[in-house]
């Protein structure tokens, strides 16, 4: 028997949406939260949800278990809640809560141990009938033994580290001639994330799904499952889109997911939320993969579909209260279909290399009982690169997946943000792919259909669009204190006919809009350059107001007698455009003083350079060396995820500017490359 207790005040040891997603529930229970942050976290929006927040250190504070328990005594918590990541599956802090008289919500101990080491869940889950796919586990783990692991299981291979999760440590080796490289940039990274560095080689599942089960289980010895989630879409073994319930699998397949699920949790005496992740063949065969010890990102997927609150739920089962529900109340409450699209600041163009930076502008969808927005961060916050770069999560429900889907659409449509890359034009291409409409997923998706879903960049453009942002920019003219410095504007006055040109570029595209005021707030525009027909004149006006929740504007335009409404957003060097009709957002850059522009261009010089903001882990090469075009010169770590620079063509290098452990900045040139002598 458990003896039930009260949990007043919880602790969440952990960041951004995730630690604001706890909050929200904890408060309508009535427990007081206290947050925990690092030096550059102060302004955060988790530390000013808090009802208390405490200063842990540097940006790996919230590593530091001692740090953390003594906070947690001396804000009087009881509980403390580790969200995902960080501290969220460490076996040694959950009994150092436990050992302090702190609720650690989470599972045992024993189940993050077992579960958080890939060789052991294995041979749990195969002792409790659940399928598992062939592989290497053993403690032999020298090079050698591994690729002879890997020859006998047959290329291609996965090389996961046992401790891993999120995609860290995790490669793919398709043939014999790239496993020892691939095993050692797994290594590496293992290192780094977990402080383990020991792998396990298994067969590759050729157009595998990913698909996990969401488990509950209680200190009384019960155990349900909240159906399957499906996860397949991602890049660099990350996920993008989660969806709730998988689409396409039959009914004996769901039942017997769940049914291997709930075995998997009674086999580790599981307490709490976790998720049994299944690689599935496209036969519906379904093998086990891991087991999460902790609430996953895609949690509010679940939620939507079951009606359920799951942090509720954990804080309950927490305080030795039996499950909420049992399963067959869950089955007869489950209905309809939920995605959730991950919002990233990140380039997918530049192969999702993240990015760092202030949020100038960030505006979402409207929150509804069927749209979620889940997020950490506001309005001129600033996305670390310490830190995971996501922004939110939308999450949509509809009574059916086309329905969902079309909510998801629309919603990414209604989403902006200035001052960073963003996934989202990303996100929607992949929302309106005919094959991800028709549920046709696989962990290959972006691969697959990668000419889709990164279509070259246009090299027209609309001369609407292009009237449309020059109308933007002359009404904002007009309102006081708005002239921007980077135009030359001198030859306008309003109501005055003199015509006056503006030079606007979309990506590669250049294109001159001569306008000439005419009577009524009518101009006369003429698009010249890179355009997609002839250069007729057109009668252009409109109307700009303020949207007074947002730093945007509402720009409405009249294009011989067709309007068209959109949001805008402005900064001193480019306009941005968001159509309310679905469109895909544009951003016109206007151009930069001569002095600017001169310091932009100078000194490029095609040299290795750092992509992002980052930590330098290893340097491979040394003056005087040759290398090869795609060589790798420099390992570096950003966003919690390892980066190789490779050389961009062949060469010797001149100098080495970078050394283990430094810190450098997007476009640092890290190593000067020479042309190879005749």
């Amino acid at each position: 028997n458990v003896k039930e207790t009260q949990i007043s005040k919880l602790l969440i040891a952990n960041r951004g949406e995730i630690a604001c997603r706890v909050m929200k529930t904890a408060k309508n229970m009535g427990i007081s939260t206290v947050a925990v942050y690092s030096e550059v976290d102060r302004s955060q929006m988790h530390v000013q949800m808090a009802d208390e927040a405490f200063c842990i250190g540097d940006e790996q504070g919230y590593l530091g278990m001692d740090g953390i328990l003594n906070v947690a005594k001396d804000a009087g918590a009881e509980a403390i809640h580790p969200g995902y990541g960080f501290l969220s599956e460490n076996a040694e802090f959950a009994e150092l809560c436990s050992s302090n008289g702190v609720i650690f919500v989470g599972p045992p101990p024993s189940a993050i141990r077992d579960m958080g080491i890939k060789s052991t869940s294995k041979r749990i889950m195969s002792a409790a009938n659940v399928p598992i796919i062939e592989g290497y586990h053993g403690d032999e783990q020298s090079d050698s033994r591994l690729l002879e692991e890997a020859d006998r299981i047959g290329f291609p291979v996965m090389i996961k580290a046992v401790r891993g999760g999120g995609g860290k440590g995790m490669r793919i080796a398709t043939s014999r001639d790239v496993f020892l490289e691939q095993l050692s940039s797994a290594r590496s990274e293992a290192i780094k994330s977990f402080g383990d560095d020991v792998m396990l080689v298994e067969k590759y599942v050729d157009r595998p799904r990913h698909v996990e089960v969401q488990v509950f289980g209680d200190h009384h010895g019960n155990a349900v499952h909240l159906f399957e989630r499906d996860c397949s879409v991602q890049r660099r073994h990350q996920k993008v889109i989660e969806e709730s319930p998988a689409p396409g699998i039959s009914l004996r397949t769901r039942t017997n997911l769940g049914e291997a699920a709930v075995r998997a949790a009674r086999a580790v005496g599981y307490v709490g939320a976790g998720t049994v992740e299944f690689v599935m063949d496209p036969q519906q065969n379904f093998y086990f993969m891991e087991m999460n010890t902790r609430l996953q990102v895609e949690h509010p997927v679940t939620e939507m579909v079951t009606g359920t609150d799951l942090v509720e739920w954990q804080l309950l089962v927490a305080q030795g209260h039996p499950l909420p529900s049992t399963q067959q109340e869950i089955c007869d409450r489950t209905r309809g279909h939920a995605f959730e699209a991950r919002i990233y600041a990140e380039d997918p163009d530049d192969d999702f290399m993240p990015r760092a930076g202030p949020l100038i502008h960030l505006s979402a969808p409207k929150v509804t009982p069927n749209t979620r927005v889940e997020t950490g961060v506001r309005q001129g916050d600033v996305v670390s690169h310490y830190y995971d770069p996501m922004i939110a999560k939308l999450v949509v429900w509809g009574k059916d997946r086309g329905s969902a889907l079309r909510g998801l659409v629309r919603g990414l449509g209604e989403y902006s943000v200035v001052g960073l890359d963003t996934n989202i034009k990303f996100l929607q291409r992949l929302a309106l792919h005919p094959s991800f409409k028709a549920g046709d997923v696989h962990t290959g998706f972006i691969e697959q259909h990668n000419e889709a879903l990164f279509p070259n960049k246009p090299t027209k453009i609309s001369p609407h669009a292009a009237c449309r942002a020059a109308l933007g920019y002359l009404l904002l003219e007009e309102t006081p204190n708005t002239q921007d410095p980077f135009v030359e504007c001198s030859n306008f006055q309003v109501n005055i006919p003199s015509p006056r040109t503006i030079e606007l570029t979309v990506g590669d595209c250049d294109v001159i809009v001569v306008i000439t005021p005419l009577s009524d707030g009518k101009y006369s525009m003429n698009v010249n350059g890179d355009v997609t027909n002839e250069n007729n004149d057109m009668i252009v006006s409109g109307s700009l107001t303020k949207d007074i929740m947002t730093s945007s504007m509402n720009l409405k335009t009249t294009i011989d007698d067709i309007t068209t409404s959109e949001k805008m957003v402005f900064i001193p060097d480019s306009i941005h455009l968001y159509p309310t009709n679905g469109e895909e957002s544009l951003k016109f850059s206007l151009p930069l003083p001569k002095y600017l522009s001169e310091f932009a261009t100078s000194g490029v010089s095609g040299d290795p350079m750092a992509p992002m903001v980052g930590e330098i882990q290893k340097v491979l090469v040394a003056p005087g060396e040759e290398v090869a075009q795609g060589q790798p010169l420099v390992v570096m770590i950003a966003m919690k995820m390892e980066h190789t620079i490779r050389s961009p063509r062949d060469g010797v290098v001149e100098s080495v500017h970078v050394a283990a452990k430094d810190n450098v900045a997007r476009f640092d040139v890290l190593v000067k490359l020479v042309p190879e002598e005749e």
